[in-house]
């Protein structure tokens, strides 16, 4: 499942920033970071299982914002892209 995900963290305190980066370093571990705040993201089922709690969990619904937008199986009849820094075929060849 493509899944994009947004988030706002307030950066005022010091935990609102240790905050950010642990959500911002959990989104890398799942997705490609397509703006300063958005990540996508080509989960499975496990891995949205684990990824979506541990999100929910280190987020603070008092000061933050986290948006999940599911986009289906088939991105590139969702999206369209201009500029600078595009997207990862998931589907295509992995080469490290």
């Amino acid at each position: 499942m493509f899944v994009l995900i947004c988030y706002d963290v307030s950066t005022v305190t010091p935990e609102g920033r240790r905050r950010l980066r642990k959500v911002a370093q959990l989104c890398k571990n799942y997705g490609q970071r397509v703006q300063q705040s958005v990540f996508e993201c080509d989960l499975g089922e496990t891995e949205w299982a684990s990824l979506r709690p541990a999100l929910l969990g280190v987020f603070d619904p008092h000061e933050d914002s986290l948006r999940f937008y599911r986009l289906g199986e088939d991105p590139t009849a969702r999206t369209e892209h201009h500029g600078i820094k595009p997207s990862i075929d998931f589907q295509g060849p992995l080469i490290v």
